[in-house]
């Protein structure tokens, strides 16, 4: 069978694409070169938001299509928005052959064996990750599944459940077989990274699994992504400050700055601990890059709320700031709630806010101008296109891309001076030396050098 993947949503949906394709893997499945070749496709949806869901829809559209326009035999929707509203999409969707919540994950292989279009005995053991795309030598590695915090405007925790942090051994071992796949940069993905190891009560937390990661790999870049603020603790900052492979880079949400529109959101911090902690944070360790998310036209944000959040932005200076309007989502806190805020005004004051941040961004960006960095290559020149690579303040795919004056391999780390910022979200830098080669992703089974018994045999099972 050739298996095509969609993966709609977060990174952390990412990471479970690639479990769900090393399992098709090791029944005999094929990873199709396009869609139009699948003989099955699986759309991973998100649920996250309104325009999340519809882009969801778009895609299990697009596979259904090809039934009619490609090989396809089979259409399976799977993930977070088939979770909440799957009775909903099987009446709406007959054309799709399987819907499988973020809960029910673990009959893909035999449903699909039933239908026989993978085989019923295993080649290849289940537990190894197969690489579904984007850079190869990027890749994301899920620490924790759930959710534990009581956001009124998340539907997180209805789709994924409550926090369970997956066991220190099984994250290490995964890393190490991303390091065997050729991976460069690994980004510690989760809903709150910062509560990683709370529900194990074992004396491990992120630091110390940091600490692990480091001592137990070669992997040169490590990144925290998504962090709440409460739980990021003076012995994290030590431990980043610390330790050149770990980032300075934190991914930290505060969603608001208006006090009343935080409690309503039912959100942990307040305005005077967001600062009072961010400027804790710059102190501890030099040259923090924070990114942070917002949300506009929360049900009851007045325009004096909507102007302290500018206020407090313009004050904070975040180096980047991801932010969406506020869409009621069914089950959640916040969906009793008078949405009296209109489209209108929201879609206006989501347009100031990123007008807004843009300056602060490209401001921010200026401090790198003449300065000496490590970059890592994400492209090489091609097609008239010079390499681009990322700085350390860049994350994959979020954060902008430095352009290169001369062509350099792929996953190569060099030696660069930042000369101009482009577009104000972009750089130019002229390259000095290459610092490290780039590594060659693995061909054969990265298994063999490890123990095979450690490894999580279903995305199911991983970490329970």
């Amino acid at each position: 069978m050739k298996v095509g993947f969609i993966t709609l949503g977060c990174d952390k949906n990412t990471v479970d694409s690639e479990r769900y394709l090393a399992q098709l893997a090791a029944y005999g499945a094929e990873q199709a070169a396009a869609l139009e070749e699948a003989e099955v496709i699986v759309v991973n949806t998100c649920g996250f938001i309104d325009a999340a869901k519809q882009e969801s829809i778009d895609a299990i559209l697009e596979a259904a299509r090809l039934k009619v326009d490609g090989e396809c035999r089979a259409v399976v929707a799977l993930g977070c928005m088939v979770q909440r509203h799957q009775a909903e999409l099987a009446e709406a969707l007959p054309e799709v052959d399987l819907f499988l919540g973020t809960t029910d994950v673990d009959r893909l292989l035999p449903e699909l064996q039933s239908r026989g279009l993978v085989g019923e005995a295993p080649v290849l053991h289940p537990g190894e990750r197969v690489f579904g795309g984007g850079l190869s030598h990027v890749r994301y590695l899920k620490v924790s599944e759930g959710c534990d915090h009581g956001c009124a405007f998340c539907a997180i925790p209805l789709m994924r459940g409550r926090h369970r942090s997956f066991a220190l051994a099984d994250v290490v071992r995964d890393a190490q077989l991303l390091e065997l796949q050729g991976a460069r940069e690994v980004n510690l993905v989760a809903q709150d990274l910062a509560h990683y190891g709370r529900d194990r009560r074992d004396g491990t937390g992120l630091p110390e699994l940091l600490e692990t990661l480091v001592r137990e790999t070669s992997i040169p870049w490590f990144r925290n992504l998504y962090l709440y603020s409460a739980g990021i603790t003076p012995r994290f900052l030590e431990v980043v400050a610390a330790n050149p492979r770990i980032l300075p880079y934190l991914d930290m949400p505060i969603q608001h700055a208006s006090d009343p529109v935080l409690a309503r959101m039912r959100r942990p911090e307040r305005q005077r601990t967001i600062r009072e902690k961010v400027q804790r944070f710059r102190a501890l360790v030099p040259d923090l890059t924070i990114r942070t998310t917002c949300i506009v036209g929360f049900p009851g944000e007045t325009d004096d709320d909507f102007e302290m959040l500018l206020d407090f932005l313009q004050e904070l200076q975040f180096d980047r700031v991801g932010a969406f309007a506020y869409s009621p989502q069914e089950g959640t806190k916040a969906f009793d709630l008078v949405d009296d805020v209109p489209d209108e005004i929201k879609r206006m004051r989501l347009e100031r806010l990123q007008h807004l941040q843009l300056a602060i961004t490209a401001e921010r960006y200026e401090r790198h101008v003449g300065r000496t960095a490590t970059l890592l290559v994400d492209r090489a020149a091609h097609d008239g296109e010079p390499a681009f690579a990322r700085a350390p303040w860049q994350a994959d795919d979020i954060d902008g891309l430095v352009r290169l004056d001369v062509d350099v391999p792929v996953g190569a780390f060099v030696e660069a001076t930042i000369t101009a910022v482009v577009d104000d979200v972009d750089f130019e830098a002229r390259v000095g030396r290459v610092a490290q080669p780039a590594i060659p992703a693995m061909t054969a089974r990265p298994a063999r050098a490890l123990p095979v018994t450690t490894l999580p045999t279903t995305i199911g099972s991983f970490g329970r």
